[in-house]
């Protein structure tokens, strides 16, 4: 099987150190810190990449499934919202919301909806984060 990697780095105390995020591949490095995961500082956090790994993931994981159906998307467009909450265990991914959008012709809203959710349960990022709470879909079929 394939095996991905990526790195951090972290300099100082919690509060007033900082570090840099960096993929594998080297098609992302960021900067990250204290203020930038939870609170509104500029940078990115490991929130933000796992919100982008779900996003791509469930959209390649709703584009096989479909494909397998017979329909072929015109494109699919989602959204991931990972919520930070705190917990009696500290900080938690509290929720995810997941939001997508897709122009397949020839398919039924219904079918839609239901294939998007087999999408949702199936997705590789959806079974590792299985201990979030709550992981949720919004699905829009744009044309039908």
């Amino acid at each position: 099987m394939t095996m991905r990697d990526a790195s951090a780095e972290w300099q100082g105390t919690l509060k007033e150190g900082s570090g840099r995020l960096r993929l594998g591949s080297g098609a992302f490095e960021g900067a990250y810190s204290f203020p930038s995961r939870f609170e509104n500082g500029p940078g990115t956090n490991p929130e933000e990449l796992i919100a982008a790994a779900h996003a791509g993931c469930f959209s390649m994981a709703l584009s096989a499934i479909l494909g397998r159906e017979g329909h072929i998307p015109g494109s699919i467009r989602t959204i991931a919202k990972v919520h930070l909450g705190a917990t009696s265990d500290g900080p938690t991914i509290t929720r995810i919301e997941l939001e997508t959008e897709a122009n397949v012709a020839g398919l039924s809203g219904e079918d839609f909806e239901r294939l998007a959710q087999k999408a949702k349960a199936t997705c590789l990022v959806s079974r590792a984060l299985a201990g979030v709470a709550a992981i949720t879909l919004k699905a829009n079929l744009i044309e039908h």
